[in-house]
């Protein structure tokens, strides 16, 4: 597309599919073969953690405040971890927005998991993010700009008549049958879904999410685990830029490779970090049977990282312990180091500092308790 303009909205924005010798090689076909590995060793690692919202109520947290980053809308792990189960009113703006988030992708995955990815089901995602009441865009004058420069780089098609027009081809090309790689097929509704930008704000976010629902959809994924804003993250400049290259030149094949790689790495990691979580759930609750044995379950060590954050009403709501005994077991575990007693509002809330370390640390490892080891993780 030589005569692309930025300064003018993109209307003649092709429909999907893209002509199949811009999106097939046997260097794409490879890629696809490494990365759909990646993604089975990922679920296969998501498989061992015996109860699985260990992951979900952790990992989407990251994903949450990650692509929230990347809109420029900052807050902090800990933050997210400490408003995660209470009343959001008492968090700042960034975290609310970032829980939003989260909410937004439980929520999409739900829906994902009982039909195909669909026009409203991404307006609902996106009023989720926002929490307000939104529909297609019906005003002009949106613009892509660099916020470095304010040069304007991209303005999207306008006209909700051929937005909705273009979103239902977006929604089709991911529910028809195709033979088409479905990670493939994510990284070109990824393009399609940022370069049709249907909504005033969020749809960065949202196209995140919808990513992540469409790995869902397709059975690669069993829950929201992936932690993929990470790589784009740490490739922000090229994520941006092979966009643009796409547009402007219909440069397919590097985009395409860009998020498999993408797809590769970010399961890669997210294993180990499972991997890791693993381990520490399995050292924790060897320490604390040899240590307080009195008060030892399983169920009490699975919460301690079901909530990294964790109040006398979480172990009450489990089943662990009534309300004085509960708090009874959280002044011992502090005692013996596993957990912090920090003030938060009205109440003490005690926090996991090895557990939020490894869950929001780049390298995967964790430090042993002192006293006993094990032989449940190899610290070299």
């Amino acid at each position: 597309m030589t005569d692309f303009n930025p300064e003018l909205p993109n209307n003649a924005l092709p429909d999907l599919p893209p002509p199949i010798e811009l999106i097939e090689s046997t260097e794409i076909l490879k890629k696809c073969i490494n990365a759909r590995v990646a993604l089975a060793e990922l679920k296969q690692a998501a498989e061992l953690i015996p109860n699985a919202a260990v992951l979900v109520n952790t990992l989407p947290l990251l994903e949450a405040r990650a692509s929230s980053e990347i809109e420029n809308i900052v807050t902090t792990t800990d933050k997210l971890f400490e408003f995660a189960d209470i009343a959001e009113d008492r968090a700042d703006a960034a975290t609310k927005e970032a829980l939003r988030y989260r909410t937004a992708l439980y929520e999409g995955t739900k829906m994902v998991q009982r039909g195909m990815l669909t026009t409203d089901m991404a307006i609902q995602i996106c009023s989720t993010i926002k929490g307000i009441e939104l529909d297609i865009r019906a005003e002009s004058g949106t613009r892509l700009k660099n916020r470095m420069t304010g040069e304007v780089i991209y303005t999207p098609p306008v006209g909700q008549k051929l937005l909705i027009e273009k979103l239902d081809n977006w929604a089709n090309f991911m529910q028809r049958s195709t033979n088409l790689d479905p990670l493939v097929r994510l990284a070109i509704q990824h393009y399609q879904f940022e370069a049709i930008h249907p909504f005033a704000d969020g749809n960065g976010r949202t196209g995140r999410i919808l990513n992540i629902l469409f790995l869902v959809q397709q059975g690669l994924l069993d829950t929201p685990i992936l932690y993929l804003s990470r790589y784009i993250i740490s490739h922000k400049a090229a994520y941006y830029r092979l966009l643009q290259n796409v547009t402007r030149e219909q440069a397919w094949s590097t985009w395409i490779m860009f998020v498999l790689e993408g797809v590769e790495e970010t399961c890669i990691w997210t294993t180990e970090k499972i991997k890791a979580i693993r381990e520490l759930m399995e050292h924790t609750a060897e320490f604390v049977q040899h240590k307080m044995p009195k008060i030892y379950t399983w169920e009490l060590v699975e919460l301690l990282f079901k909530q990294p954050y964790c109040r006398i009403g979480n172990l009450v709501d489990a089943g662990v312990a009534k309300r004085q005994t509960a708090s009874v077991y959280l002044k011992q575990l502090c005692d013996a180091g596993i957990l912090k007693e920090i003030k938060s509002g009205r109440e003490n809330i005690f926090v996991h500092p090895k557990y939020i370390e490894l869950l929001t640390g780049e390298e995967n490892v964790w430090v042993y308790y002192a006293g006993v080891e094990t032989e449940t993780a190899d610290q070299d």
